[in-house]
């Protein structure tokens, strides 16, 4: 249908808006003067009157008009596109043939407004172009070539969409029918550096934009600036040093502190101030050390908790396995059928993986505790075998639990066997060679079952092997103690009966040098000590040595104690010069014999 006002008229055209409210639908029709359409095709208000709501002078609206931004439906592609002749002021524009494809276009660019056209008639002129494309949009630059084709510019992308409909069509100037006066428009995507350069400015607003926006959220979850620390005085040195004595504003003043000593507030007048700071600071070491050895108390706690449950289910596990071994014995195992020693199997040996995993786990554990305390302290070798014992002993029972199970799985077989042979007599020529197989089969897993038996046996021949040399390791090492123990109670035996001895003697002497017990035991220990460094001591190294044993021993007064026993102790010289050194030794046999 022609329209004689130089518009685009597609009324035929199918329009893909959305139908989901008829009513708003309609009302935006009959607000815009057009006749509501359905998706038939059939108006949807027959006594539409297009003048009402109109004002004088307006055209009727159609999808090709600036402004609305109406693109053309998609076309299904079973569905062939249906144009009609489009009529011009200065040309015509007839439609492509409905069963040709489509025409072919290039990829679209990135932010594209621009259009090439093509096929032109040889007398066409930018205003017959802008008359034409005009209509899809405000058209922006149009550049000509000589050679049939241009380039148009349109104010947005939308309207390159309303342009590319109208590639395809036949154009005719007025009605000439001269070759130089038609041609076939073929409209498609142009790449401009305008176009480029607009969309990569829009494009940088965006991402502008999008940095603000998270910047804007991380100040928001970001969390609050620590306050700002006071500067030294006298008062914030006393509020600082009370904080310190408490434990829920320590770490409040002790970073106080530290800032300040930082920032270089010691000197001679606050030093002492300072000093008080650091000392209440560092009573505070013995409560984290409480702290942490309550922590690890929990832990323990929590660790031993956890041994114990997996010990409790990993008792749950065995008895569930032992009556699976209970049920495979040939009293009960005859009576089950096929189909229940085969679930019953099956059940047994999943039991039996998920317990040996399990453990596993609780040997790792215990293993784990060992090398902890062997990096702690160093065990005695007794404990150690003790430890290496219990492991062998819980491995030999494992041992044993699997030996037993495998006999009574290969007592199981062997009842299978002699079922099956029982029924090979009674069945007929057709099952032999079935029974054949499955005797062989059978054959084969108690052969497989034998040699893992025979495996087991020796490993269980070696454990016992190991259990055995380490009873003998312990019985050596606990002969090698009782040797010890006797030789310090006979050198207890010496001290004291030589000490009985002394007594009366020392009764009898009035001005004896040792004067009190404390004195007496400190010279059997320093002979003791000495006894084992023949080459002597310096007074330093002995001293060192007493004060292990009791702390309130002082060097000078040793060296009394020594200078008085001349015929116990002597003291030497060795070395020259600056390496000249003291030292004592211990002379208690030559004295006896002068004495």
């Amino acid at each position: 249908s022609a329209d004689g006002g130089g518009n685009l008229s597609l009324d035929s055209i199918p329009m893909g808006l959305p139908m989901s409210d008829p009513t708003a639908w309609t009302t935006a029709m009959n607000n815009l003067g057009m006749a509501p359409m359905g998706m038939t095709g059939q108006p949807l208000l027959p006594d539409f009157d297009p003048a009402l709501g109109m004002m004088t002078g307006i055209p009727p609206i159609n999808p090709m008009m600036p402004g609305l931004g109406i693109v053309p439906p998609p076309i299904p592609p079973d569905m062939p596109a249906v144009k009609e002749i489009i009529h011009c002021k200065s040309c015509t524009l007839f439609p492509p043939n409905p069963h040709l494809p489509p025409p072919a276009t290039r990829e679209r660019p990135p932010g594209c407004k621009t259009v090439f056209v093509g096929g032109l008639p040889e007398n066409g002129t930018e205003q017959i172009i802008m008359e034409v494309f005009e209509q899809c949009g405000e058209v922006i630059a149009i550049r000509k070539s000589k050679k049939n084709f241009c380039h148009i510019r349109f104010a947005e992308e939308f309207m390159v969409d309303k342009a590319l409909y109208l590639s395809g069509y036949r154009i005719r100037l007025g009605s000439s029918t001269d070759k130089k006066d038609t041609g076939r428009l073929h409209v498609d995507f142009a790449q401009a550096r305008d176009d480029l350069y607009e969309w990569e400015c829009k494009q940088r607003m965006l991402a502008r934009e999008e940095r603000h926006r998270r910047r804007l959220e991380e100040e928001r979850f970001r969390p609050p600036s620590p306050p700002p620390v006071v500067h030294y005085s006298d008062h914030e040195c006393s509020v600082v040093a009370e904080k310190l004595k408490d434990d829920t504003k320590f770490l409040e003043a002790i970073q106080t502190l530290l800032t300040w000593i930082e920032r270089g507030e010691v000197n001679r007048r606050t030093a002492n101030n300072f000093y008080s700071m650091i000392q209440s600071a560092n009573s505070h070491i013995r409560r984290l050390v409480n702290e942490k050895a309550a922590h690890e108390k929990e832990m323990e706690e929590a660790k031993e908790k956890f041994k114990l449950a997996l010990s409790g289910i990993l008792v749950q596990f065995e008895q569930i396995v032992a009556v699976y071994h209970s049920a495979s014995k040939q009293k009960a195992w005859d009576h089950f059928t096929k189909a229940q020693r085969k679930n019953i199997s099956v059940w047994c040996k999943q039991a039996e993986e998920i317990r040996n995993i399990h453990n596993d786990e609780l040997m790792g554990i215990r293993r784990e505790e060992e090398m902890e305390m062997s990096d702690e302290e160093i065990e005695d070798p007794s404990e150690m075998k003790e430890t290496e014992e219990s492991a062998l002993i819980s491995q030999v029972e494992a041992l044993k639990e699997e030996n037993d199970s495998l006999r009574w799985q290969l007592d199981a077989y062997r009842n299978e066997v002699e079922l099956l042979k029982q029924e090979q007599g009674k069945a007929s020529r057709d099952e032999d060679t079935t029974k054949e197989q499955q005797m062989k089969l059978l054959q084969q897993a108690l052969q497989g079952m034998q040699k893992h038996l025979l495996k087991v046996q020796d490993e269980y021949k070696k454990r016992e092997a190991e259990l055995e040399k380490v009873r003998e390791d312990k019985l050596k090492i606990e002969t090698l103690l009782e040797n010890l123990k006797e030789q310090e109670s006979s050198t207890t035996r010496v001290c004291a009966c030589s000490q009985e001895k002394e007594c009366p003697a020392e009764k009898t002497l009035s001005n004896s040098p040792v004067k009190s017990e404390r004195e007496v035991l400190l010279v059997g220990i320093i002979s003791t000590f000495l006894h084992v460094h023949p080459f002597g001591a310096s007074i330093e190294y002995i001293c060192s040595y007493l004060q292990r044993l009791d702390s309130k021993i002082c060097t000078a007064e040793v060296e009394v104690l020594m200078t008085r026993l001349q015929n116990t102790f002597r003291q030497e010289l060795s070395g020259v010069g600056a390496s000249l050194e003291k030292r004592w030794k211990f002379c208690g046999f030559d004295g006896l014999k002068m004495t």
